[in-house]
């Protein structure tokens, strides 16, 4: 069982897959002193000003002499990064694996859409209306019965006090969710005097099926639990005729995201989704990468594998997009990782970027899409959003993601509305959070698995996750969204 793992041969470092005491010798390195699980050990001598380099690119530069030997981190390197970058397409050419296709147990709804969950939700357009929301939830359990998955509402602060584009997000997002096909009926709730009127809630929705989507404005009403609870029994009479039946998995879009994330991160878990998702979109189904700041330093994984100059010129126009967004401000586009991130051996924000978008895997990248909108493409999409775990979650959710990825190296028990999946990065993590984890990864460091076997192992999972079995998050109801907000609040 190796101890460390030299990811790509022109890296002057390797990582340590478990604690390396000083003296441990790997590649003919002997370490000078310990070395953390998931750290940096310098494979020779990186003289100061020298680039770091790991994943066959440089992670930032040493900021002293740094001997063979030595532990790497935030002591002794520090970040390239800067501003925007001026992006150049060179294209590559892949040929992609197709795959023998699988199916699902899933939903069809009415408009031809596949679904995973037949779920009631309700959808707050104003905060003021969150505690209502709940207290629906709350009074009216009896109504999931048959083949409905759970009663859900999704409370935020937001819908009224905001303006311009954060006003149009909010709006967005909210009609976005109400369009998900896991819900196989909605109960949009007002208070009726927000920002967030009815109409213009009706024109972001567009076309809709009024069997499935309900609306209640609580000041048109005596008792709005009681006006509730008789639209909530015709949105279960609808979503009650839905029963699962075969789906081609050429039609389920999956969310990839990372989160706690620890140095194994970028050579265990997300790997694995990386090539799960090569299998996936190989099969002619979707999935979407998001975290745009943690793209930042790894952009040459992704962007020469755009389909075409167009999506390019979205990819690069969203990367340098949000780097505006960042210094305009005033703050630094590399202020990154967290703590957290730290301690698990990440050491600058291109070094979790490089481990990042290896959940992207191999596969042409066909469309970049806008926060809050649908994905429209098969095949592997970028989505525009922040690292923030509960706001990007949440718009991978609102793009249409049956259910998502989530890797981590330390741990976090949230969900969003779509199904979320936790993938260990470490076996240790997958055994004291067995409530919170639903697939180790951390076999691929054990030595018990390879990645394409690991992502294997998670194919047939997520197939069983598509077709009902429950995750932890949904066993424990853990579900909740957050709008991203740029903006004034009123």
């Amino acid at each position: 069982m190796l101890d460390f793992l030299h990811i790509n041969e022109l890296d002057n470092v390797a990582v340590a897959l478990r604690p390396a005491a000083a003296g441990a010798v790997f590649e003919g390195t002997e370490a000078l002193e310990p070395i953390p699980q998931g750290h940096k050990l310098a494979l020779r001598d990186i003289p100061k000003g020298e680039p770091v380099i790991k994943y066959g690119l440089p992670i930032g530069h040493a900021t002293e002499d740094i001997k063979k030997g030595s532990w790497v981190h935030t002591h002794n390197m520090a970040t390239n990064l800067s501003g925007e970058v001026e992006y150049t397409y060179n294209p590559v050419k892949i040929n992609q694996e197709k795959k023998e296709p699988r199916t699902f147990r899933g939903f069809r709804r009415h408009d031809g859409k596949a679904a995973v969950r037949n779920e009631i939700w309700i959808i707050p357009t104003v905060g003021c209306v969150n505690d209502v929301a709940k207290a629906l939830v709350r009074d009216n359990q009896d109504l999931v019965t048959g083949s409905i998955d759970g009663l859900y509402t999704f409370t935020h602060p937001f819908g009224c006090s905001q303006t311009g584009h954060d006003h149009a997000q909010t709006r967005k997002l909210l009609a976005s969710l109400t369009r998900h096909p896991n819900a196989g009926a909605v109960l949009v709730l007002s208070l009726g005097c927000e920002n967030l009127t009815h109409e213009q809630f009706l024109e972001e929705l567009g076309e809709y099926d009024p069997e499935r989507v309900k609306f209640l404005t609580c000041q048109h009403v005596e008792d709005e639990l009681a006006a509730g609870r008789e639209l909530l029994k015709e949105c279960a009479a609808f979503a009650g005729q839905f029963e699962r039946e075969d789906i081609p998995v050429s039609e389920l879009v999956v969310g990839m995201k990372c989160g706690g994330s620890d140095g194994l991160s970028g050579i265990t878990a997300n790997p694995t989704v990386g090539k799960f998702s090569d299998l996936l979109t190989g099969m002619g189904g979707t999935t979407i990468l998001t975290e745009v700041p943690e793209m930042f330093g790894a952009e040459s994984f992704l962007l020469n594998r755009c389909v075409t100059p167009e999506v390019f010129d979205k990819a690069s126009h969203m990367l340098n997009g949000f780097k505006d967004y960042f210094i305009s401000h005033h703050e630094v586009v590399y202020d990154n990782p967290s703590p957290g991130n730290k301690q698990g051996g990440i050491t600058t924000l291109e070094d979790k970027s490089c481990g990042c978008v290896q959940k992207g895997g191999s596969a042409p990248i066909v469309d970049v899409i806008d926060y809050g909108e649908p994905v429209k493409n098969k095949g592997l999409n970028l989505l525009y959003g922040p690292g923030n775990d509960l706001v990007s979650a949440t718009a991978l959710t609102a793009s249409g993601c049956h259910l998502i990825l989530f890797t981590t190296g330390r741990g976090t028990p949230f969900g969003a509305p779509a199904p979320t999946m936790k993938i260990a990065t470490n076996t240790a993590l997958a055994t004291k959070k067995s409530n919170w984890i639903d697939f180790n990864a951390g076999v691929v460091a054990d030595g018990e698995k390879t990645i394409p076997e690991a992502a294997d192992a998670l194919m047939d999972q997520v197939i069983r996750v598509a077709s009902g079995e429950k995750t932890c998050t949904e066993r424990k109801g853990f579900r909740e969204i957050s709008i991203f907000k740029d903006g004034v609040v009123l």
